[in-house]
């Protein structure tokens, strides 16, 4: 019985979190919920970054009825002072009994601290309840400060013969609008949206979210440039909806570079070959605090990350549409993989019908 009311509040408690999606960044999505007498007396969900976690929002709502009780919480109550302080003090002072996590914290400032301060103040400590389901909210949160690259995903749109455009060029718009709002909700929640430079030169795109009468949130505009050939009058760089940078190589004109950076883009150098250098340009994305991307870009960007094992998730929407076309562009370009034993696999797939278009998305497997 107290697994299930366990696993049942801390379900709760990750539902709360979603609703800050993308809006924590680089902080962790955390839901909180305090239950007293097998019932819940507060919730609360961290809002936004530099502003209190979710066990305080709890805690102000529970009041006197913290003490005593259990709280779930969907990671591991911080040990640190940042912004904001330690919430696992903040447990202890409001003497709550127990405290459950689904997962420990990997930060480095955090890491098992939060839990040793629970249980030296005497409080009951039960981990790993709804644990996969944890990390799979926060996975790229966990990515990011394990690695320091953030985590990414690849969106593509195609037919169902695994065209992203006609024999002619054309490409908007082979999916629904059903789709099209889906990709919306995703820019909604990723940090950055990454395409190529030939991308930027065919549909001038301004790479925003529109999500109707919803306030949507716009992702920083990445666009993987090597020779600087962004133009000038580019969306991106005139519209003001959201930062924008440009990744070149050493090899682009410094007369060019100096002209975008003008123009109010923050250009990096990735490399100093003929194409941006993906790694470090993920490295580099990394340290900016984009800790989550969305790669929307053509079949040789798509191929560059995937060749690098940058690559985290899969999100391929497919529309009941065959257009044939022997030089007609694909998702994935390149040279291509030789062996199907090289072949980048997907697991925990998920199918989901959008009006007559179908996404697949999956996980990559390691």
């Amino acid at each position: 019985m107290q697994m299930d009311l366990d696993e049942e509040m801390m379900g709760r408690a990750i539902e709360l979190a979603k609703n800050a999606a993308g809006r924590t960044s680089p902080n962790p999505l955390v839901g909180a919920v305090v239950v007293k007498d097998g019932r819940i007396v507060a919730e609360g969900w961290h809002r936004r970054a530099g502003t209190p976690h979710a066990e305080v929002h709890a805690l102000n709502m529970a009041g006197e009825l913290a003490r005593g009780a259990t709280v779930y919480v969907s990671l591991e109550p911080c040990a640190h002072y940042g912004r904001t302080g330690p919430c696992a003090e903040a447990l202890v002072q409001a003497g709550v009994s127990r405290v459950v996590v689904a997962m420990t914290d990997p930060n480095p400032k955090v890491a098992g601290k939060g839990l040793a301060i629970l249980r030296e103040a005497g409080i009951s400590v039960t981990v790993g309840v709804l644990e996969k389901e944890a990390r799979e909210l926060n996975e790229g949160f966990l990515k990011w400060i394990t690695t320091g690259l953030p985590f990414v995903a690849l969106k593509t749109a195609m037919s169902l013969d695994g065209k992203i455009a006609t024999a002619g060029g054309e490409s908007q718009w082979i999916t629904n609008e059903a789709s099209r709002l889906e990709t919306h909700r995703l820019r909604d929640v990723y940090d950055g949206i990454l395409i190529g430079i030939n991308t930027a030169l065919q549909d001038n795109p301004s790479l925003t979210t529109r999500l109707g009468d919803a306030p949507g949130k716009n992702p920083v505009r990445i666009v993987a440039d090597s020779r600087a050939r962004l133009p000038l009058d580019a969306k991106l760089l005139t519209d003001g909806a959201a930062p924008t940078v440009v990744a070149v190589t050493a090899q682009a004109p410094e007369e060019r570079v100096a002209k975008l950076r003008q123009a109010g883009a923050e250009v990096i150098v990735a490399g100093s070959g003929d194409r941006v250098d993906m790694v470090s340009l993920m490295e580099q994305l990394g340290g900016m605090k984009i800790t989550s991307l969305l790669a929307e870009g053509g079949g040789s960007v798509n191929f560059a990350l995937l060749q690098a094992g940058l690559v985290d998730r899969v999100y391929a929407f497919v529309a009941p549409k065959l257009l044939g076309g022997r030089n007609a562009l694909t998702p994935v370009e390149g040279e291509g993989f030789e062996h199907l034993k090289d072949a980048v696999e997907l697991e925990n797939i998920h199918v989901r019908q959008l009006g007559e278009d179908v996404l697949v998305t999956g996980r990559v497997k390691r």
